[in-house]
């Protein structure tokens, strides 16, 4: 296996019209096997953070402030110091000289206003929820107990709810600076002559609705110390990350610090973050010379998980009378909550550059304001700021069809790359290596049967049918893969895109593979087994990964922007052909020929035109036996690496929904659900398949069903799932999938991110078919969730 793919077989590969490759049944790569690590995590025979017991173990829990917005006159602890089992208890002032301040990593411009974010509140709380004091007992229940004997005196203050009247200058201030953090602008092209006499002018505004991730796994954090040094369990995501900024937040050296993240129940973003409870666990530890251990309650986590979303898109279009995108003018008013988190200002800048899409157009303007409110703050959540600018176009491509009376899928013909484009530079700048639309979303119009159901609907219109068919259409592409460094550091983000792997050859033949990348649900012991099962040549079950354990894995950036294959991945495979050249050294030595005259195959090197071989497995122990080994070589073929691409990768796909929209009660179900995708070469299909139907039920959920809601007051009202709407499996439709392949060009492997592809592409999917269904009511829009309600008020 090459590092590079020759630049001939992927203009070849690309020029397939998108086929799949067939899958070659002597290679581990594009074969579907079962999770290998889903015997324990399914079964729960497993480290969860949540299940560590450590000798004399002590539970936390944290006081929170039940208003948006408060000074806080005074905090009373002394009657829940003298609860039963409570060991200590500290407001915020106790610990205010060594708390620190959360980190936010991603200044994105010069001017950018980043508040002091202190972990527990000291004089003024700004979010529902925000912790104000803590108990530390020798139960959790009785540390729970115990909070309500803390008295705090608060002083109300008015919240700030509305962004765009944040703006003004009679809004109320959430900091003394102001309600403003920043403003970021983008421009390419000549935009006032793009939208000048323009035949054609569409003019919208969209809002993303805040929603609050909800991993199966809620946070859990433990941490205990000997004295000298600290270990500290989360269920987080950047366990590498995480160790930085703790040591930078907490002033515990980087070297005594060790993080865990243990098998993780989920994620999606919402473990992207360096949290009050990490921090604050440590300093506990720090001060009583015991471990101590969290775990938050599901409607805590609904408070205190940052939150996702929540941005109002005005967005502008300028076309041509045949449905030609002249240029699109976006602008943005992103909710930031309370305080900016470790990536909160960067994440709609993700999206600044993919509102232009799959589509060509001579100009583009983008500006984002981000805005504090009193609400716990936003930051990363899956997809983070692509399916937010990927709603924005194709809700307004939509629009454009309808204005000028064309099909939707014609009219995103018409402004599509073509295949035989690429690689192709978009209007904002980033260069689309590969890709294939007109594949894609004819395999999806064939599987969905779209000129049927046009049929059918045209029918119930004609007929009156109180239950009208809408047909939604999304042709997304996204930037994934989060990397290379330049281009992160061009954009002001305060770390690298690189990722780092090692490949270990133990005596006995096995293969230990330790990855810097955190997996929480994505299979990677599994799909790095089979890369390096095939570069390797060994078996599948003789390969071990390992993870998550700074002390172990002491390189990573970690698991985010459907960048653990693309980038991860792809450094275990340079660590594998740095194996392999270790090993040619050695067999050549044991073999008495030229390195020059083996040939690799199958796991074992062989002296061409003869029978002479020598097996990787054989040289391993050979290698650790140490007794015959040429000048220069050390007794271990072990090797790491890392990868920085040169790009980012591009999935993309066409995704179709039917909707049924009974025009009486408002009800919308999905009838039908059609997802062709093209996220390259496929490691293993049966990952994918699940990746692909998670984030379906992700962005289907945004569509129908979720929804942060605040009262007047600031309180969140959707504290628990019983206010807080998470589709089950019986709300959701048998999801058609399919797949297209155009191998990226920026990784070895031609493989591209599928993690973020389906809650990308299905949010614009479902709302377009929603919105179609009602078009001969005169509606053009239905502000997400899109309920019954809202559903049925928009038709009257």
């Amino acid at each position: 296996m090459t590092e590079e793919l020759d630049a001939g077989v992927v203009a070849q590969q690309i020029a397939e019209s998108g086929q799949l490759s067939e899958p070659d049944s002597t290679r581990e790569v594009g074969k579907a096997r079962r999770r290998k690590e889903d015997a324990r995590l399914l079964a729960g025979r497993t480290t969860w953070t949540d299940n560590i017991q450590l000798p004399g173990l002590l539970h936390v829990a944290f006081k929170r402030s039940p208003m948006a917005h408060a000074r806080i006159v005074g905090v009373d602890v002394s009657a829940a110091r003298d609860m039963p089992g409570v060991v200590a208890v500290f407001s915020g002032q106790d610990v205010a000289d060594e708390q620190g301040s959360l980190p936010c990593a991603w200044p994105v411009t010069e001017d950018i206003v980043i508040p002091d974010h202190p972990p527990m509140a000291v004089r003024e709380v700004r979010y529902p929820g925000e912790a104000v004091a803590c108990v530390v007992a020798t139960d959790r229940y009785l540390a729970a107990d115990a909070l309500d004997a803390i008295d705090v005196d608060y002083e109300p203050l008015p919240p700030v709810l509305d962004m765009a009247e944040a703006l003004t200058e009679a809004s109320p201030k959430v900091h003394e600076s102001g309600n403003r953090a920043f403003t970021w602008t983008f421009a390419q092209g000549d935009i006032d002559a793009a939208f000048r006499d323009a035949p054609v002018l569409i003019d919208r505004t969209y809002v993303q609705q805040r929603l609050i991730p909800t991993a199966m796994e809620p946070r859990a954090v433990a941490a205990t110390t000997d004295g000298e040094s600290f270990t500290l369990w989360s269920s987080t995501q950047i366990p590498h990350v995480l160790r930085v900024m703790l040591a930078l937040t907490t002033g515990i050296p980087e070297h005594r610090l060790r993080v865990v993240a243990p098998d993780v129940g989920g994620g999606f973003g919402s473990k992207l973050q360096v949290t009050a409870e990490e921090v604050l666990c440590l300093l506990l530890t720090r001060r009583l010379g015991k471990p101590v251990k969290w775990t938050e309650s599901r409607s805590e986590g609904n408070l205190t998980v940052h939150h996702g979303r929540d941005q109002v898109q005005h967005i502008a279009l300028a076309a041509e009378a045949d449905g030609r995108v002249r240029g699109v003018k976006v602008e943005l008013l992103a909710d930031m909550g309370a305080y900016l988190m470790l990536v909160t200002p960067g994440v709609p800048l993700l999206g600044a550059f993919m509102f232009n899409g799959i589509y060509k157009m001579d100009a583009y303007s983008f500006d984002c304001t981000g805005v504090f409110t009193t609400k716990m703050p936003t930051d990363a959540y899956r997809g983070a700021g692509r399916p937010e600018a990927t709603y924005a176009i194709e809700r307004v491509m939509d629009e454009l069809a309808a204005e000028l009376n064309l099909d939707p899928i014609e009219v995103r013909r018409r402004n599509w790359i073509r295949h035989e484009e690429f690689p192709y530079t978009t209007i904002a700048g980033l260069t689309y290596d590969s890709g294939n639309y007109e594949a894609a979303t004819e395999k999806a119009l064939s599987l969905f049967g779209y000129d049927k159901l046009r049929a059918e609907q045209s029918d119930r219109r004609d007929r009156g049918d109180p239950v009208q068919l809408g047909i939604g259409v999304s042709t997304y592409t996204e930037m994934c893969g989060l990397a290379p460094s330049r281009v992160l550091g061009s954009l002001s983000y305060g770390a690298g895109g690189w990722e780092h792997g090692s490949v270990r050859m133990l005596p006995t033949g096995k293969v230990e593979v330790v990855t810097g990348t955190s997996p929480h649900g994505q299979g990677h012991e599994t799909a790095w087994s089979q890369i390096v099962a095939d570069s390797l040549g060994v078996p599948f079950d003789d390969i071990a990964v390992v993870h998550g354990d700074t002390a172990i894995s002491h390189k990573g950036m970690d698991t985010y922007g459907s960048r653990s294959l693309v980038v991860g991945g792809m450094a275990v495979l340079r660590a594998c052909e740095k194996v392999k050249e270790k090993a040619r050294r050695l067999a050549a030595h044991t073999l008495e020929c030229s390195p020059d005259d083996l040939e690799f195959s199958q796991g074992a090197f062989k002296v061409k035109g003869t029978e002479s071989s020598k097996t990787i497995q054989e040289l391993a122990l050979a290698a650790f036996a140490a007794h015959d080994l040429p000048e220069g070589v050390e007794p271990r073929l072990d090797a790491d690496a890392t990868f920085d691409p040169e790009n980012f990768s591009f999935p993309h796909g066409t995704h179709l929904c039917a909707i049924e929209v009974d025009t009486e009660t408002g009800m919308a179900r999905i009838r039908k659900y059609v997802a062709v995708d093209d996220v390259g070469h496929v490691i293993n299909p049966l990952i994918v398949e699940g990746q692909v139907h998670g984030g379906l039920a992700q962005g289907i959920a945004q569509a129908l069903y979720e929804e942060a809601v605040h009262d007047a007051e600031g309180n969140l009202l959707t504290t628990t799932m019983a206010d807080y709407l998470i589709p089950t499996a019986a709300d959701l439709p048998d999801f058609v999938t399919d797949r297209t392949e155009s191998p990226a060009t920026s990784n070895p492997l031609g493989v591209k991110g599928v993690g973020e592809a389906g809650t990308i592409a299905s949010t614009p999917a479902v709302v377009n078919a929603v919105v179609d269904a009602l078009r001969p009511h005169g509606v053009h829009d239905i502000q997400m969730p899109c309920t019954p309600e809202r559903i049925w008020r928009a038709i009257r």
